[in-house]
C-alpha cells in the first residue's frame, strides 16, 4: 500500500536562514543509510517537508529500520500520495485508505487537515467535517473523538495530497555532521558506547580510541571493542578506531606511583593520549562514559583530577544518569549484550584494592613527578605504534 514516507524533523524546524544546511545534512545521511536497503529511493524536499519515495518494489521493514537510525528524524510517516483531482476523488482516496488500514475495527478517530495549498477551494475545517462525515457513514465501528482519538487521520493539501495516520518514532536529535567531530574514549563496558551514541545524536561525528593492554587483555577483548564500535557506527557512520598499546605505560605507572592513585593517574594519561590523537585528527572535544559516583575514579574530585590534564572540552553525557538509565539505552541501541561479554579491558585489569576517592590535584601532580622523562617516551611510542581501524557498519 505504501510507496512513500513523510519524514518529520524537530529542532531543525526552528532554525533560521541556515535551516537548509541542516535539511541537506539530514537528506545526505538518509541517502547513506538507504543505499544498502533493497529498493530504489528518491528523496525530495518541499516546504518544510521531506519525502522518501520508493520506485517499484522495496523492503518496507528494512527501510523503516534504516530511517530509525538517522539522527534528526522525529517521525516516519508511511503515506499515500495522490494527485489533486477534486474533492470527490480525494474522498474516495481517503475511504480506500481507511478500508486498507482499519476495516472492521472499533475505534475513535479524528480528521486533521493541513491546507498548505491556499488555492484549495475548501478550508481545513470544511474538509475535516465532510471527510469525517463520510467515514462515519462508511465505517459503523468508528466514532469521533476530537480530544483523544485512537486514530488521527492526517490530510495535507499540497501540490500533492498526503494521507497518513501512523507516525513511527525516530531517534530525534540533530543531523550528523552539523556539529563537528569528537574523540570517544571507548572501552568494552556498557557506558562508553552509550555516551558516543548520545553525543552523535546532537550532530557530532565520532572517532574513538581504545587502550589495549596485552597480554593482560586478550585479543578477544579488543575484538569486543571493535564489535561495539561497529554497532555504534550504525547510527554515527564510519568511525576511525585508534588502538593504543597501553601495557608499558600502565606497568611503569604501577611501578612508580602510589597504588591508591593508580586509577586516577592511568586515567590522566589516557586523556592526554586521547587529546593528542584528537588534536591531530581534527576532533574538537573528548567524550567519556563517566557518571558521578559510579566507580571510585568518578567522584567529583576524581573527575576534577582527570580534567586537569585536558585543554579540549570533555563531554560526559551520562554524568547524572543512573546505571539503569544507561542500560536501557544500551539495550535500545543493541550494545548491551556485547558489553557484558566477559572480556576485561585495561581499566578493569589494573584496579587498586583501595583506590583514592577524593584525590587532590596537587598531590596527583607530585606523584606524577616520579615518572620522569621515561613516561613521555612511552607515550610517544604508544602514539607512533597505534593501530587505526576504519569501522563501518553493514551500510
Amino acid at each position: 500500500m505504501f510507496q512513500a514516507f513523510l519524514i518529520k524533523y524537530g529542532e531543525i524546524g526552528v532554525k533560521g536562514k541556515n535551516r537548509y544546511v541542516f535539511e541537506d545534512a539530514l537528506i545526505s545521511r538518509m541517502k547513506r543509510v538507504l543505499s544498502p536497503v533493497d529498493g530504489t529511493f528518491t528523496i525530495t524536499k518541499e516546504q518544510g517537508r521531506i519525502y522518501v519515495e520508493a520506485e517499484g518494489a522495496f523492503d518496507y521493514e528494512e527501510t523503516v529500520e534504516a530511517l530509525q537510525r538517522v539522527f534528526g528524524i522525529v517521525g516516519i510517516c508511511p503515506v499515500v500520495l495522490v494527485e489533486d483531482r477534486g474533492f470527490e476523488t480525494l474522498s474516495e482516496d481517503v475511504l480506500h485508505y481507511m478500508h486498507q488500514m482499519y476495516e472492521g475495527v472499533t475505534k475513535t478517530f479524528k480528521v486533521h487537515t493541513r491546507r498548505a495549498n491556499k488555492h484549495y477551494p475548501m478550508d481545513s475545517m470544511e474538509v475535516n467535517a465532510e471527510i469525517g462525515g463520510r467515514i462515519l457513514q462508511e465505517f459503523p465501528g468508528l466514532t469521533v473523538d476530537v480530544h483523544q482519538p485512537e486514530i488521527m487521520l492526517h490530510i495535507e493539501l499540497r501540490s500533492q495530497i498526503c494521507i497518513y495516520s501512523e507516525v513511527i518514532p525516530g531517534p530525534g536529535g540533530m543531523p550528523l555532521g552539523t556539529n563537528g567531530r569528537s574523540m570517544l574514549l571507548l572501552s568494552g563496558g556498557i557506558d562508553s558506547p552509550v555516551a558516543g551514541y548520545m553525543v552523535a545524536r546532537r550532530g557530532v561525528c565520532i572517532d574513538a580510541v581504545y587502550f589495549h593492554a596485552p597480554p593482560y587483555t586478550s585479543e578477544r577483548a579488543k575484538q569486543k571493542v571493535v564489535d561495539l564500535a561497529r554497532k555504534v557506527a550504525r547510527y554515527t557512520g564510519p568511525i576511525h578506531l585508534h588502538v593504543i598499546n597501553f601495557t608499558d605505560i600502565q606497568m611503569y605507572i604501577y611501578d612508580q606511583c602510589p597504588h591508591d592513585e593508580l586509577t586516577i593517574i592511568m586515567r590522566r594519561y589516557m586523556m592526554r593520549i586521547a587529546q593528542k590523537i584528537a588534536e591531530n585528527t581534527g576532533c574538537l572535544a573528548l567524550i567519556t562514559g563517566e557518571s558521578i559516583g559510579q566507580v571510585a575514579s568518578q567522584t567529583v574530585p576524581g573527575l576534577a583530577a582527570t580534567n586537569d590534564v585536558c585543554t579540549l572540552p570533555v563531554f560526559r553525557p551520562l554524568i547524572a544518569f543512573d546505571k539503569e538509565d544507561i542500560v536501557t539505552i544500551a539495550k535500545k541501541i543493541d550494545t548491551y549484550e556485547t558489553s557484558i561479554l566477559p572480556y576485561e579491558d585495561c581499566c578493569t585489569t589494573f584496579v587498586a584494592k583501595h583506590p583514592v576517592t577524593k584525590p587532590q590535584v596537587e598531590r596527583i601532580r607530585r606523584s606524577e613527578l616520579a615518572l620522569s622523562e621515561r613516561i613521555e617516551e612511552l607515550v610517544e611510542t604508544a602514539l607512533s605504534t597505534r593501530e587505526t581501524i576504519e569501522i563501518r557498519c553493514s551500510e
